[in-house]
């Protein structure tokens, strides 16, 4: 069986005309006219959240339809809606309304103030939480180059930042963000999210920030550490890649493979390398931490992921969406490309505007054989 698996995306409000973050305002209060959006800690910000899906085009079209509610809701206040990770023009944001987003205003201070950053989360179902966990040791390698291939925010306040995803430094900044290290048990994981908890910092378990987790809600693992996708296609890739991953870990795990013993010191040091260059720079290869190009990494992910993708007969649509990131670039550095044909950082807000509304491009080999399952 192939798992079902979601997509949550966080889009910025943005005024086409100049650039600039814009806060929904009393359009907050009509989201109920959108089933599958929700507010954000901020109001220049929405976030979609797709069905959960088995067939990759089914979740495309999602994943489109998602963009368009989230654009319409931005056109309320004459704004529309742009897959950015982070703001290129400087703002300062406007807190949402509620007795939460205050309290973490009220905790993490300038942290909570600043922050404005666009992610991808990919939910893939689990059968218990012993079979996530192991998920969670296995695929941690592999996190790194998620981001490096996600990377969407080079701009921040105004100015390049030189990283390929600024968003995931801004985003460290938050006490229980990063790598963790592998936990063995949904017993151990449990104790470890027990201690955190007690130490009084985070709030709950919705502020553990973990770059992947058991989710609270729902009986997934839930992948956080991807920039929202600039492209629709991107974001699918994203998912796809999760559910090879987990499937593949799943698989590791009741044959008594081993995970990687990665430390999560180390995976700190290939997650800011993936920040920093996208890819455009080396990362470490997952099996063996020897430094490699980014395309050398991709390949080596998509023959690790190759027998589940050929089973699920999803091979070659992978690695369609993959050599198209490959060879047209990240949204970085679509972004930065945008902004040295001229224009400057409004044109870079006005191109990811009409890139955020186009449709997924998705070919379509194996849409008889997914079919969409009902959550």
């Amino acid at each position: 069986m192939t798992r079902r698996v979601g997509v949550e995306e966080e889009f910025l409000i943005v005024d086409i005309a100049n650039g600039r973050a814009v806060p929904l305002g009393q359009v907050l209060d009509q989201l109920s006219d959108y089933p599958r959006l929700t507010s954000e800690m901020k109001q220049e910000q929405l976030e979609t959240c797709t069905l959960p899906l088995v067939s990759l085009h089914d979740l495309a079209e999602d994943i489109t339809a998602r963009r368009k509610d989230a654009d319409a809701a931005a056109r309320r206040v004459g704004a529309r809606a742009a897959a950015l990770a982070t703001s290129p023009l400087p703002v300062q944001s406007t807190i949402a309304p509620g007795e939460r987003c205050a309290q973490l205003m009220e905790r993490f201070g300038l942290t909570a103030v600043e922050q404005l950053t666009g992610g991808c989360h990919v939910h893939v179902e689990i059968e218990s939480e012993e079979e996530g966990i192991a998920i969670l040791d296995r695929l941690r390698v592999w996190l790194p180059f998620l981001l490096a291939l996600s990377s969407n925010s080079p701009y921040w306040n105004g100015v390049d930042s030189s990283f390929a995803s600024y968003r995931s430094q801004a985003w460290s900044r938050w006490p229980t963000t990063g790598p963790a290290e592998i936990y063995g048990s949904a017993d151990d994981y449990h104790r470890e999210v027990g201690q955190i908890l007690s130490s009084g910092v985070p709030l709950d378990k919705a502020n553990l920030y973990f770059d992947a987790r058991l989710s609270h809600k729902h009986p997934t693992v839930e992948v956080r550490v991807p920039d929202v996708c600039l492209f629709a296609d991107d974001a699918v890739l994203m998912a796809a890649l999760v559910r090879g991953l987990a499937e593949t870990a799943a698989r590791q795990w009741r044959d008594g493979v081993s995970p990687v013993p990665a430390s999560a010191t180390q995976l700190r040091l290939v997650t800011w390398q993936a920040s920093r260059y996208g890819l455009e720079g080396q990362l470490a290869d997952p099996f063996t931490g020897v430094q490699r190009g980014a395309f050398d990494v991709a390949m080596a992910l998509l023959n690790h992921l190759r027998p589940v993708l050929e089973e699920q007969g999803e091979f070659s649509t992978v690695e369609f969406l993959l050599f198209q990131v490959l060879n047209r670039g990240t949204g970085a550095a679509v972004q930065r490309n945008s902004c040295a044909k001229g224009g400057g950082l409004q044109a870079v807000v006005a191109d990811a505007v009409h890139i955020t509304a186009r449709p997924s491009t998705l070919p379509h080999p194996q849409r008889a054989a997914l079919t969409a399952v009902s959550p």
